[in-house]
């Protein structure tokens, strides 16, 4: 086969796949988030039962995640400097990046610091929005919820909602099961925890 013969069949592939998937599912995917099954790639890491995970998204290391949990495209899951243990029944959206080390003291060293180093725990039933950053020794307890675009770099309590650059407390969960309830600080955001629009 030549490279063109091999491009074409890819193309071809590609453009089958697409289809398929905006038949089913009405959504088009960036070719290998498409054509790899994600429940497989999160069985072949050892992921829970049910798991899934996009082929698009990075594993580094020690990396432990948890029956039913979904790992979104564009995850990066950097284990190489301690370790990430991932809960059940998770939700990890687009472009997340959890990290167990961090190399800003090197650089400004000149390469004299060594890189900070901290293993990273994320509970039970968490929701982490899309481009989030998790930082380095954060442990992150059960039934919480990070907001979309937020910067952790502290220990979330057990039914905390946290969000910002610092991530810091804006809310909590009430209930469980089918009848969770976010409680969010402030008259501002009492509609939106249950779902009303203003």
């Amino acid at each position: 086969m030549t490279a063109e013969s091999i491009r074409a069949a890819l193309e071809e592939l590609r453009l089958a796949r697409e289809a398929e998937l905006n038949a089913q599912h009405n959504r088009s995917l960036p070719f290998a988030d498409g054509l790899f099954d994600r429940w497989e790639r999160a069985r072949r890491l050892g992921f829970g039962d049910g798991a899934s995970i996009y082929d698009s998204a990075c594993v580094f290391g020690d990396v432990r995640v948890g029956v039913e949990t979904w790992i979104g495209p564009w995850v990066m899951l950097d284990g190489s400097g301690g370790g990430i243990h991932i809960g059940s029944t998770c939700s990890l959206s687009a472009s997340v990046h959890v990290y167990t080390h961090d190399t800003v003291l090197w650089a400004l060293s000149g390469g004299k610091a060594i890189p900070r180093r901290g293993s990273v725990s994320i509970g039970n039933r968490v929701y982490i929005g899309s481009q989030s950053v998790i930082a380095r020794g954060v442990t992150i307890g059960e039934m919480c919820v990070v907001a979309a675009n937020s910067f952790v770099n502290r220990d979330v309590p057990a039914r905390t909602i946290v969000g910002g650059t610092p991530a810091r407390i804006i809310g909590h969960i009430e209930g469980d099961g089918e009848d969770c309830l976010l409680v969010f600080d402030g008259a501002l955001f009492a509609q939106l925890s249950r779902g009303d629009r203003a």
